[in-house]
């Protein structure tokens, strides 16, 4: 596979449950990138709210948002080929917040990228009902769908930088198909380098 020419950042999203830290994970060890767990930079103030099964709202959201897109710049500044961020960014309107990153980037050659993980309704309330002490409840999960918009037919097929992934299957089926999205990604960007 060519050398990318730009430096990706590479967002792992899709509600609580659909597997954004295991597959983030999986694929910085992969690529070499630098991992940023989305959930760490929330503020005490947002994780009492969740915690209390209050569901966020757009203004608990907005710094949350430019923070981590803030913090993949800063990790690509310090020499990261790459970052690979988890973030729930449920609305386009939170994933456009993210995708400003090129402009904010100083030498302009961050491409940023969503991984959509998509799961039933079903999945998600069990893998989340079985996790242990993470103050992500059930009801949490339905206000996160109910808020959920799913990444357009305009994201996927004019502005090109979302690929859609079906957590339906096995672990490491859904590890396969987010590498061969991966792959096709910096492929498309190491061909683009030698034109």
């Amino acid at each position: 596979m060519p050398a990318p020419s730009h430096h990706h950042i590479l967002i792992v999203t899709g509600p609580a449950g659909c597997g954004k830290s295991t597959v983030a994970k999986f694929l910085a060890e992969r690529y070499g990138f630098d991992y940023i767990e989305g959930d760490d930079f929330h503020p005490p103030a947002n994780i009492e709210k969740m915690a209390a099964n209050i569901p966020l709202n757009d203004a608990d959201r907005w710094d949350w948002l430019i923070l981590l897109r803030d913090q993949a710049l800063v990790s690509l500044k310090d020499g990261a080929k790459g970052v690979v961020v988890t973030c729930s960014a449920l609305k386009k309107k939170y994933r456009d917040v993210i995708r400003t990153a090129r402009l904010y980037d100083e030498d302009l050659d961050a491409f940023v990228h969503f991984i959509y993980l998509r799961a039933s309704k079903e999945t998600l309330l069990a893998r989340v009902g079985a996790r242990q002490n993470h103050y992500m409840k059930d009801t949490m999960v339905l206000s996160q769908l109910a808020a959920l918009e799913e990444p357009d037919r305009e994201e996927v097929e004019k502005l090109k930088d979302v690929d859609i992934i079906d957590v339906a299957g096995t672990q490491l089926e859904v590890q396969n198909l987010a590498k061969t999205a991966v792959d096709q990604i910096l492929a498309k960007d190491g061909a683009s380098a030698r034109i």
